[in-house]
C-alpha cells in the first residue's frame, strides 16, 4: 500500500544504476525542499581524513591510506579486487556506518513531511526495507551508455563490470514504486518529481486528492 503523509516523514528510497541521472534527480527532490540524505557523499566523509571509517579500513588493509590519513580510493579497490572475502570485510567496516548516519539523518528531519535516502545500490543491500517507498532513476541503455563513456576515464570494460556488480535496470524498474525516465529529457523528469513528491506529502484526510 503507498504511504502517505500524516504519520511523520514518508521514506522514499532513491536508487537508479549508473548513468541514469540520479544525482541530477536527487537535486530536483532537494530543490523543492525535500531533505536528501546522500549515501556516496556519506561514505566519502567515512574515507576522508579523520573520517570514522578510515581508521578501520587502514588496520585492516595495510597501505591504503594516503599521507593525509584518508582512504586512498584506488589502493583500496585494488586491495579487494577478486576477493570476496576481503569485499565482506570491508561492507562489514562501512554499511553500519553508513548506515548510522542515516539514522542520524532521519532523527534530524523527524518532522519533514518527506525526506530522500539516495542509495545507489539500494535494491544490492536490501535498503529498500527502510523505506516507505522506492523511486527508480532510469533511462534507455543507449543513453545510459553514451552518458557514463563520456566520463574521463571510463572504458567499455570498466562499465561492463560496474554493471555486473547493479540489478539489471529492468528488474529495478518492476520492484520501484516509481519509475523517473530521465531519456525523455530532464524537464519530463523534474514534472515526475513533482508529482511524487506531491503523491507523498498529500494528507491521508485527502484521499482522492491527485492520485487514488
Amino acid at each position: 500500500m503507498m504511504p502517505t503523509a500524516g504519520s511523520g516523514p514518508v521514506i522514499l528510497g532513491l536508487t537508479g544504476s549508473i548513468g541514469m541521472g540520479k544525482s541530477a534527480t536527487a537535486r530536483m527532490f532537494a530543490e523543492r525542499g525535500v531533505p536528501v540524505h546522500d549515501a556516496d557523499a556519506a561514505v566519502h566523509a567515512l574515507y576522508g581524513p579523520g573520517g570514522a571509517a578510515a581508521a578501520a579500513i587502514g588496520a585492516a588493509f595495510p597501505g591504503v591510506l594516503g599521507a593525509d590519513g584518508g582512504v586512498d580510493r584506488a589502493r583500496l579497490r585494488a586491495a579487494v579486487l577478486g576477493s570476496p572475502d576481503r569485499m565482506a570485510a570491508l561492507e562489514a567496516i562501512v554499511h553500519p556506518l553508513v548506515r548510522a548516519a542515516s539514522a542520524e539523518f532521519l532523527a534530524r528531519h523527524a518532522a519533514a513531511a518527506l525526506v530522500v535516502l539516495d542509495v545507489p545500490l539500494l535494491y544490492e543491500t536490501g535498503g529498500e526495507d527502510r523505506c516507505d517507498a522506492v523511486a527508480v532513476v532510469s533511462a534507455p541503455p543507449e543513453i545510459q551508455r553514451e552518458r557514463v563513456l563520456a566520463r574521463p576515464g571510463m572504458t567499455e570494460a570498466a562499465l561492463a563490470a560496474i554493471l555486473a556488480k547493479q540489478m539489471p535496470d529492468a528488474e529495478k524498474r518492476a520492484r520501484a514504486d516509481f519509475v523517473i525516465d530521465t531519456g525523455r529529457g530532464f524537464p519530463a523528469a523534474e514534472a515526475e518529481v513533482a508529482r511524487i513528491v506531491e503523491r507523498l506529502t498529500t494528507p491521508r484526510a485527502k484521499p482522492h486528492a491527485g492520485n487514488g
